[in-house]
């Protein structure tokens, strides 16, 4: 018999950001983690609709530790605010869960300018991440960053991030996802040279039926995903166990969570592979390099384990 959330440790006193919390694996993951007493920061773009999530939860856990904060991930003045306001509350968090996403739109710009998917699923994650890397200081202490299969499908379109000259709704989901996989190995390149504790973990939920492929895909994309392959798809609180398994077990750094069945469409959390092309150092390098560029946050990693690191402004 595979893992379970029953196999969770108690995580009280523990804080937690999850992005995206109020739907889908965002919401499934924040139940469990309450459910085991960890204090939850739901990070979310629409704050009535995280309160609705607070709702659900605490009727049936009333003890729940819960708090709402509104964050735009596709914006990174928002980003910035939210970051902000959280370390002005908190002098610790224990993990954050780079969980939130879009799934293919049409072309559509950030208020920053940069392509809504690439914006949202990585660059607001970067920005978030290196924000908050000095509350991470935790012996146990973990960043987990919410990736796909359709990483292995992706690419970075350097000549061309924006989709501006070839704009195509599912190749840049997969470039996103991609560049979520990238950040996720080259965060953990960074940190174990800096010899910091911090581990940067890797997730998947594999098929999961969540809004994710209903609320911004438009035709034969919401179709397929929306429709035709739904009967196929798992429960968010099935597929959320790579992530609760990323943020809780006795994982090391590097490494990639997703399901064990067939394909890694579904079933309990185990290591997976990561493509050669995601794992590849100079791809890291560069994507680094560019998200510096675009957000305009820089990582200032310890050099020992028992100094603090100082998040980029």
């Amino acid at each position: 018999m595979g893992w379970t959330v029953e196999e969770i440790p108690d995580q009280n006193k523990r804080v937690f950001v999850v992005t995206g919390a109020n739907s889908g694996l965002g919401l499934a993951t924040t139940r469990i983690l309450a459910r085991h007493g960890g204090h939850v920061i739901l990070a979310v773009r629409d704050e009535e609709k995280g309160h609705r999530a607070v709702t659900e939860i605490t009727a049936r856990q009333p003890d729940a530790s819960l708090e709402v904060r509104r964050l735009d991930l596709a914006d990174l003045d928002s980003v910035r605010t939210f970051a902000h306001g959280l370390r002005a509350d908190h002098a610790r968090l224990d993990v954050l869960v780079n969980n939130a996403g879009v799934m293919a739109p049409p072309r559509t710009l950030s208020a920053q300018g940069h392509e809504l998917q690439f914006a949202a699923n990585h660059l607001g994650h970067f920005a978030l991440t290196g924000l908050l890397l000095d509350l991470l200081t935790g012996g146990d202490a973990r960043v987990v960053t919410v990736s796909s299969t359709n990483h292995r499908q992706g690419r970075i379109h350097f000549d061309d991030i924006t989709g501006e000259r070839g704009y195509k709704p599912m190749a840049f989901y997969n470039q996103s996802k991609f560049a979520n996989a990238v950040f996720g190995i080259e965060l953990h390149r960074r940190l174990t040279e800096a010899g910091s504790p911090l581990r940067s973990v890797l997730a998947h939920p594999g098929y999961t039926a969540t809004n994710l492929q209903t609320s911004t895909p438009t035709g034969l994309t919401k179709l397929i995903f929306g429709r035709i392959l739904s009967p196929l798809a798992q429960s968010p609180d099935q597929g959320a166990l790579p992530q609760l398994y990323a943020a809780t077990a006795p994982v090391a750094g590097g490494q990639f969570i997703g399901p064990d069945g067939l394909a890694e469409l579904r079933g309990g959390p185990t290591t997976v592979r990561l493509s050669p092309a995601a794992a590849d150092p100079e791809t890291g390098r560069r994507l680094w390099h560019l998200s510096e560029q675009l957000t305009d946050v820089r990582f200032v990693f310890p050099t020992s384990p028992g100094r603090q690191s100082v998040a980029g402004q």
